[in-house]
């Protein structure tokens, strides 16, 4: 499947979630809110690799639709009522010759960490697509020194942590720091990616009220049992083989785990992957390599441990892994990985308790190295 069809998959999937979250709250436009907020900062050189020029100042403004969850869910209580949203960033990276600007979509979810009468600490993730108006490209218009982006449609990945007040039932102000990642998944060269950090300040204005009456019910206990599971996943990637034309090659991913569920919303887990990359199958034959030895240099082994944050059949994934084998391509000896969980099945009881949809970002520290889709199932 190209990878095009992967990323309009994924949106749809990210937009499918988000409008069923909406669905849950349309009975009221209490709750519904607008958010807007102004971004300062710079982008962040994330390695030696990175030549382009460091512009001065990059900056951003962002929209985000958002609905104030009141319980009526599992999850909302659990967590606290939290926010979820949808929302939409236009960045100028401030050398608009070499990094161009970037339009970018994305669900997103906001938790508190400390909540007040008045003022609360709270923390937001998001993950879409970002449209980015300049690439590396040799022809005309030629933009060699963006040695970071490699293709216009990439990955587009938000952080926030805001301090805000409560005005009233209708306004809150809010002041924070932000990061943002933008990046496509290795598909292809060059993908360093771009990275930014700043801080910001913003806005939120409820129509009807910010403060929907909470649902509130005793909620059923969930045992903190363990699972063994299984994923499978595959990747495309460009393969660095001039030969034949850099072709975009796949890599397979099979995953072995075992978790368990901890406070009736996480999941903790641990265990190994392994990993086969026909691109670098390719680079090696290409190049003439390790003659005969190609495949064995192919594949890539870690040992992981990570944690599940359950948003009721979302799950948001963050995993660390360590390796035990690399390919010929060595990287760092650790992996991150940041991805989402869609649960088609959750069950208590039974063989089958869960079958679920999965899309994971492999970095190693701050750089993405490729995208991860598959399916999982746990026992």
């Amino acid at each position: 499947m190209p990878l095009s069809m992967f990323r309009y998959l994924v949106l749809l999937f990210c937009c499918y979630l988000s409008a069923s979250c909406y669905a849950q709250e349309q009975s009221s436009m209490a709750g519904f809110g607008i958010e807007a907020n102004a971004l300062g900062g710079k982008v962040i050189k994330h390695t030696r690799k990175f030549t382009a020029p460091i512009p001065a100042f990059s900056s951003a403004l962002d929209f985000n639709f958002i609905w104030q969850t009141y319980g009526k869910k599992d999850w909302q209580q659990r967590r606290r009522y939290p926010l979820i949203g949808i929302g939409v960033t236009y960045t100028d990276y401030g050398l608009n010759q070499v990094f161009g600007n970037c339009i970018g979509i994305y669900p997103n979810l906001q938790v508190p960490l400390i909540r007040g009468k008045d003022v609360e600490w709270t923390f937001r993730f998001g993950d879409g697509l970002g449209y980015v108006t300049r690439k590396y490209q040799a022809t005309a218009p030629a933009d060699t020194l963006n040695n970071a982006i490699g293709s216009h449609i990439n990955d587009f990945a938000v952080f926030m942590t805001d301090v805000r007040y409560h005005v009233n039932e209708h306004w809150q102000v809010q002041v924070g720091a932000n990061f943002t990642h933008i990046s496509d998944a290795d598909y292809h060269q060059p993908n360093l990616g771009v990275n930014m950090g700043g801080v910001h300040v913003g806005v939120q204005y409820f129509p009807v009220t910010d403060r929907p009456a909470h649902i509130t019910r005793e909620l059923p206990k969930l045992k903190n049992r363990w699972l063994v599971e299984v994923r499978y996943g595959m990747s495309l990637k460009e393969a660095r083989a001039p030969k034949t034309d850099n072709p975009i090659a796949p890599a397979y991913i099979g995953t072995a785990y075992v978790s368990k569920r901890w406070l009736g919303k996480n999941k903790m887990f641990a265990g190994a992957d392994y990993a086969y990359h026909k691109d670098v199958y390719d680079f090696l034959i290409n190049y003439g390599v390790d003659y005969g030895h190609e495949k064995n240099h192919s594949w890539d082994g870690a040992f992981f441990v990570g944690n599940e944050f359950l948003e009721g059949r979302v799950g948001l994934v963050t995993q660390l892994g360590v390796y035990y084998h690399q390919t010929y391509l060595k990287f760092d000896p650790f992996y991150e990985k940041i991805g989402v969980n869609f649960y088609l099945i959750q069950k208590e009881h039974g063989g089958l308790k869960e079958l679920f949809l999965s899309a994971m970002l492999l970095t190693h520290e701050i750089t993405a190295e490729y995208a991860e889709f598959g399916v999982g199932a746990g026992f």
